[in-house]
């Protein structure tokens, strides 16, 4: 009797062992199994791919990486009266504000640029004191432009603009061989605001202001509309 109920046990096992189902569970987990690994392909493998640093797959000709191209300021360094669009009324005051007042005009870009308070009175009594001091010790305004000339390189910065430096390149081409990185080409683009404000100040000045006004609003119309609650009168009870 217990050697039947080996046999028959035995037989179980084999059944079990050569039933169908579980070869076909055991073919379904070998193959996904093998997918998974299939599905790995380490970064080296692959071929044809360079790799950004969040480990995604870049392929060739992709403009990730590649130089994005500069912004043409909206009027040139000589166009004094600005240009005829519906800014031309501000053109004519940021032309009149260069000529009469330039102390002004570069306080109010330096405020549309920065917009902290005192920014204004700040650049602008700054500036006023190196004109006088420039205009009395060797008669022209040569030391307001060492101090101004720093917002110009944050305009273009600011609204990626091209420089004279880049404008000069493009036109000649004689210009590119010396500039191997882009820290070498700012310092050559500073270098060229520095003597845009030097040579050409009033002019390098109306230039931002219209840039300016064209792209930034004065910090005083950024003023949120303010809600008055009036609280209801005093109440009371009447009796009859």
């Amino acid at each position: 009797m217990a050697g039947e109920n080996n046999h028959e046990a035995q037989r179980g096992d084999d059944h079990e062992e050569s039933s169908p189902l579980l070869q076909e569970n055991d073919n379904k987990i070998c193959s996904k199994g093998d997918a998974k690994t299939a599905s790995f392909v380490p970064p080296h493998a692959a071929e044809g791919y360079g790799w950004t640093a969040d480990g995604l797959p870049v392929s060739h000709g992709s403009v990730i990486g590649e130089p994005i191209g500069r912004n043409q300021w909206n009027s040139g360094l000589f166009a004094c009266l600005g240009r005829n669009d519906e800014f031309c009324s501000s053109d004519l005051e940021v032309c009149l504000l260069g000529s009469v007042a330039p102390c002004v005009l570069y306080g109010t870009n330096a405020e549309r640029l920065g917009s902290a308070p005192g920014t204004f009175s700040n650049h602008c009594l700054t500036y006023l004191g190196l004109y006088f001091v420039g205009n009395s010790l060797f008669g022209w305004n040569c030391l307001a432009p060492w101090f101004s000339y720093s917002s110009r390189s944050a305009i273009r910065r600011k609204f990626n603009l091209e420089g004279s430096f880049e404008a000069m390149n493009r036109s000649c081409g004689c210009c590119g061989s010396c500039v191997e990185d882009e820290m070498q080409r700012e310092h050559m683009e500073t270098t060229c605001d520095f003597v845009t404000h030097v040579l050409c100040h009033t002019c390098a000045l109306c230039q931002e202001g219209r840039e300016l006004r064209r792209k930034v609003p004065h910090p005083g119309f950024n003023a949120q509309s303010t809600v008055v609650v009036i609280p209801p009168g005093e109440q009371t009870m009447g009796r009859k």
